[in-house]
């Protein structure tokens, strides 16, 4: 089987790359950047920082609730009786 002439093969890849419309080329923005930017046009900045303050504590306390999960698995691996399995 014979390869087909360079000629005839570059069409054929010119031919299907301008069948493509020109938007698909472009990124479409993420879910997150497109709320982000609603929550700019329809909030204030002052409540912008409002919620993400409350998020970033929200966060936290999930942050020191899984460390208190995790100490007291310890503490209670400690204090069994038995060998140490720790």
């Amino acid at each position: 089987m014979q390869a087909a002439p360079a000629h005839a093969a570059m069409a054929t890849a010119t031919r299907a790359a301008s069948a493509l419309p020109a938007t698909l080329s472009v990124r479409p923005p993420s879910v997150t950047g497109a709320l982000r930017a609603l929550e700019g046009l329809l909030m204030r900045s002052g409540q912008r920082t409002a919620r993400r303050n409350a998020w970033t504590a929200v966060l936290e306390d999930r942050r020191r609730a899984k460390d208190r999960r995790e100490a007291q698995h310890v503490l209670e691996a400690v204090a069994a009786p038995g060998p140490q399995a720790t």
